[in-house]
């Protein structure tokens, strides 16, 4: 499994939903299963507008996560996706706790100081668990 810790050079916590927005944009176009896990259901509801709104010229199929979703996107908090092999766009503070579902986890991270410390522990986190987290600026 690959993991990326994708880097913004802002502090907004909105860069971060839209740069997530931005991802399973291009996930879904390469024909990837994608899940954005939220850290709660006011940022679930808030990514699941932000996929309607954030670009106008294009349409990403999505859906928040239930039992019989079936769409290529997926926003959710910490269930196990109905998929295996798909992209998990991770902007929980938490490690996901399925991680044998992906083949690729991203994480999001700015500049403000609380969301570059929990990157810091998620990303030893991951080395931990025999991971090779690789850090690609945006």
């Amino acid at each position: 499994m690959k993991v990326e810790f994708y880097v913004l050079p802002s502090t907004k916590t909105a860069d971060r939903l839209i740069a997530a927005c931005r991802l399973a944009h291009k996930a879904w176009r390469a024909g990837f299963m994608t899940l954005i896990r939220c850290s709660d259901t006011a940022q679930q509801a808030e990514v699941d507008d932000l996929l309607w709104t954030f670009r106008r010229a294009s349409f990403i199929p999505h859906e928040s996560y239930s039992a019989t979703a079936q769409a290529p996107v997926l926003v959710g908090i910490d269930q196990r996706p109905h998929f295996d092999n798909g992209v998990l766009i991770n902007l929980n503070a938490e490690l996901p706790p399925h991680l044998d579902c992906f083949t690729r986890v991203i994480e999001i991270v700015n500049q403000a100081p609380e969301q570059l410390n929990i990157s810091r522990q998620n990303f030893v986190r991951y080395r931990e668990q025999g991971y090779q987290p690789a850090r690609v600026e945006l």
